[in-house]
Formats: C-alpha cells, structure tokens, sequence
C-alpha cells in the first residue's frame, strides 16, 4: 500500500482524535463535560465537516467532454485554443492535465494530497467549506481546552493528588499542540483560499501570474522582446488576469449558486461540469486574448531531426534497433516519441551565462553552446529598440542575480539535465509539479497549430456531419 492511500484515512483519525477523545477527557477535568447546548453545538458542526470532507474526497472532479465545436467569439473570430496531447483533446480555458487523475480537470486548482483528489470548479465549494468548518470546530474546540488548562494553572500548587493523573495531562497537552498546529495551518490555507475565491484565481493561476511578471522583467531587458523556439522573437505584453469579474460574482461562480446560505450548506449542489467551460471574462483585454499569456519558453518546440541523430544516405532501408531486445527497442521507440513531442529548453539563466561565455571566448565555434546558437541572439538590437543595445553588461548582470535568487530557490544546477525552463519556481518555491499536474503537457503546452493532422481531419469530419457553418464554411 502507498503512503498517500494513508492520507485519507489518517484525516479522519485526526477529526475522531480531536473531537471525541477530547469529550472523553473533558470527563475528568473541571469544570467536568460540555454542558446540553455545548455539545450539540459543537457536535452539529462536527456533523458539517464530516460531510464537507467526505463530499471533497468522493465528489468527481470533472471531465472534459471531447467536442469538435470551435470556440467561436461575437466577432466570429475564433480564439486561442490549447490542445493536450494526452487526452487528445481541446482543453476548456482554465483546465489543466491532472498527473494523479490522469485526464483533463475543468478550473483546475490543484491536486490535494489531503482529500486524494482534485480541487476543482465541481469539488472547490466542498473543499472551502470543509476548510471552514475544519477552523471553526477547531476554534471551539481550542476555547474548551482553553478553559481546562486556565483552571489546572490556577491550581498548579494543590496537591498532585487532587488534581488530574499523568495520562490526562499528557492527553490534555497533545490534545492542545496538535489542535494549535493544525488549527494554524488551515486557517493560513483558509484565508489564502478566500482571497483566490474573491479575486477568482486558483493556485495554478497565481503561478501563472507571477511567471507573467517574471517574463515582462526579463522582456525589459531585451526591448520587450524574448526568443521562443526555432529562432522567433515573441513580443512579451503585460497581460491583465480576465477572470476577476468584480468581489460578488467571483464568489457567486466560484460557490455555484448566488444563495449565501447554500455556501455554508454541506449537502448543497455541486456545480455542474457544463459551467466550468467557459467564464466570463472583464474588459480589460480584447474578447480574443487568452489565458496563460503567451510564454516563449512554453510554446510547443518539436524536434527536428539531426543528421546525428540518423544518418540517411549510410543508414537508408536499415533497422538501426536490430542489436536490442525486444524491451529495450519499445523503450528505444518510446523514448523517441517522447524525444519528438517536445525538446526542452533550458534554463533562462543558464542561456544567458552560455551567451556571457561566447560572448568572452572570441574562439568559440559555432554550435559549442547547444540550443543557444540555433534560436539566441541576445547581443543582437531587436528592431524598433533604439539604440540601446542588449549586450551591456548591465542587463546581463541583471539576469545574472536573477539567476543566483532562482538557484537559491532550488531551481538546480544551471544547464543540467534534469530540469529545463520547466523547473521555474514562484516566489514560494513552488514549480508548475506542485500542484499535481502533468508538467510536461502543460508547460510546454500546445496550440490548435499542434493538433496531428488525423485528429483534425476527424473533427472536421464531425464538425460536418454536425453541421456547424461559420462564414459559409463547415467549421
């Protein structure tokens, strides 16, 4: 058995120890058990959290219906769509690969160890009211034991006799340190999770704002301007997060429903998957701009082939795989796959300290510094820029101490194999894994542009036979 099937079923350990042990203890201490109204009150919210918990364990978190209907704007424009390679499908704005659940997850905020499954549109409203009253039976339950403990203070110089034994002062204080530490800690993720409800943003979101900010810095530096993969120059725009439509309605579509009292309701409905499809959005941006905004470091970069890596005029007509057993040559294939999908790319300090050494080693020849020589020009003057150059030590020394705080942050070694731009960390240490999703389908995510050509044939096949027509054409 893994330790996270444990994670569960240590959770309700935890409730049942707090809250019932606790009852048993107040038994033996002054001033003696929770009087009628005390108990039902307390035990009624035990109640609540129970089925607030349970509800974000065992509710689905969502599916993506696969649909061939483009997403088509008042202007008849059709927007940005991202495409995952897994699933084989279109995923909704908002939506992101789970690695745990293994699919597509609608408004994804992340996979939650606690309750083994994902906080999403459908299980978010379960998941903050289970937060909720996890803090305020807690709190109650630290104002019992607070009057218990000010009374044995109080009488710390009678007799040991006359008070409680070893046991119950061991259970009294174990009852106390774990009720502080896990009231503290779900109080912080509480609050953390009502801001995100007010402004309308998940974890996963929050993170994509501040690689936002990270990229407009690094963007200053190079004429608002960052090179993507083979060779393009992506203009890099601040970008104003479009799902915050104002405090009442983020709440109402975060909640799912208007009715204030259903939002402290355990057995309320949960949202429909049909309405975490598609959100409304505020003007601040154009109706065709998308959310993550656009990330060089992100864009789909499939693998070209190299004469190294198979040579075709001495290899022609030949199975280079013939010396491997039949196991290693289905890794062999796989691992080309994988190789085809996507190249990483790396670091974004470790192509400016690779820029810094070519540019201090007059020798160097060309290729020396891998990917850097194919599609960076750093020490080149985008156009429209001025005259200010992008090779002055300034700027590179700039990105330099850039480089040292996300090292420090655990980023690891600049130019190693084990991570590319993908092992970015936010402020908190956190990279896009985090959060329980599928890092590799979505940071290096994909555009309509990447959809294989039999998968698009077939939509349009289905797009026919439904009978979709934009501007008179079958859509």
């Amino acid at each position: 058995m893994e330790l996270k099937n444990l994670a569960v079923p240590s959770v309700y350990a935890l409730i049942c120890f707090l809250a019932y042990s606790s009852q048993v203890l107040f038994l033996y201490l002054e001033p003696h058990p929770l009087d009628r109204d005390q108990a039902i009150r307390f035990n009624a919210l035990l109640a609540c959290l129970f089925i607030s918990y349970s509800r974000s364990v065992a509710v689905d978190p969502g599916h993506i219906p696969k649909s061939s209907e483009k997403e088509i704007d008042a202007t008849g424009k059709k927007t940005r769509q991202r495409w995952c390679r897994k699933c084989e499908a279109v995923k909704p704005p908002r939506a992101h690969h789970c690695k745990q659940c293994k699919r597509c997850i609608p408004k994804m905020d992340h996979h939650c160890p606690w309750t083994q499954n994902c906080v999403s549109h459908t299980t978010f409203p379960h998941f903050i009211r289970f937060l909720f009253y996890a803090v305020v039976c807690m709190s109650y339950l630290a104002y019992f034991l607070w009057i218990r403990f000010s009374l044995l203070w109080e009488n710390r110089h009678l007799p040991s006799y006359l008070g409680p034994s070893i046991f119950h002062l061991g259970h009294l204080f174990l009852l106390i340190a774990a009720n502080s530490f896990t009231l503290f800690a779900l109080s912080m993720l509480l609050i953390r999770n009502i801001w995100c409800l007010a402004v309308n943003t998940t974890t996963i979101e929050g993170w994509e704002i501040e690689r936002h900010k990270t990229l407009l810095r690094r963007s200053r530096a190079f004429g608002g301007f960052l090179d993507g993969p083979e060779g393009t120059r992506v203009r890099i725009e601040r970008q104003e997060f479009p799902y915050d439509v104002g405090i009442w309605t983020n709440f109402k579509l975060g909640m799912g429903t208007a009715n204030m009292l259903a939002w402290f309701w355990p057995l309320a409905a949960t949202p429909l998957v049909s309405t975490g499809l598609s959100f409304p959005i505020n003007d601040f941006e154009a109706p065709t701009t998308t959310w993550p905004p656009p990330d060089p470091d992100r864009m789909s970069n499939r693998r070209a082939v190299k004469d190294t890596d198979f040579n075709i005029n001495s290899e022609a007509f030949t199975y280079r795989d013939a010396e491997l057993t039949p196991m290693q040559t289905v890794a062999a294939f796989r691992k080309r796959q994988d190789d085809d999908v996507v190249r990483r790319r790396k670091p974004f300090v470790a192509r400016v300290e690779a820029w810094q050494a070519r540019q201090g080693d007059a020798s160097a020849e060309p290729g020396s510094y891998g990917e850097l020589d194919a599609y960076e020009t750093y020490g080149e003057e985008y156009e429209g820029a001025g005259e200010f150059r992008y090779g002055d030590e300034d700027v590179v020394e700039e990105h330099a101490e850039e480089g040292q705080r996300e090292q420090r942050k655990g980023q690891g070694s600049p130019g190693g194999n084990e991570s590319g731009e993908e092992g970015w960390r936010n402020s908190e240490g956190e990279r896009l894994r985090d959060f329980g999703v599928d890092e590799d389908v979505e940071f290096y995510d994909e555009e309509e542009d990447d959809v294989p050509l039999s998968t698009l044939l077939a939509r349009k096949r289905e797009a026919a036979a439904a009978g979709y027509v934009v501007g008179g054409e079958v859509e």
